[in-house]
């Protein structure tokens, strides 16, 4: 009997350590925010721009950004690692 109240134990400790509301979610909602807003503004200059390739190059650079702050949200959401946040703002 205390070894299934022991595992009931566990089994609700590593639920609640996954429901989230910890720093590091709130990280890498900012990430990704950032990170967005970065590639929001390389697509305006994209579209702007008069060249062809500097328009496909700004398009591109915009892609990797955005995938990039996406990654960079996992790890600080995976890892629980707010700091996270920090090196993902001196990377961008």
């Amino acid at each position: 009997m205390t070894f299934v109240m022991k595992a009931a134990a566990a089994a609700g400790l590593l639920a609640l350590g996954a429901c989230g509301g910890n720093a590091d979610d709130k990280a890498a909602d900012n990430i990704e925010a950032a990170a967005e807003n970065q590639a929001d503004t390389l697509e305006a200059q994209a579209d702007n721009s008069q060249n062809e390739q500097a328009e496909d190059a700004l398009e591109d650079h915009a892609d990797a950004v955005r995938e990039n702050g996406h990654d960079l949200a996992e790890k600080a959401d995976d890892n629980d690692d707010a700091r996270v946040e920090q090196q993902a703002a001196n990377q961008m």
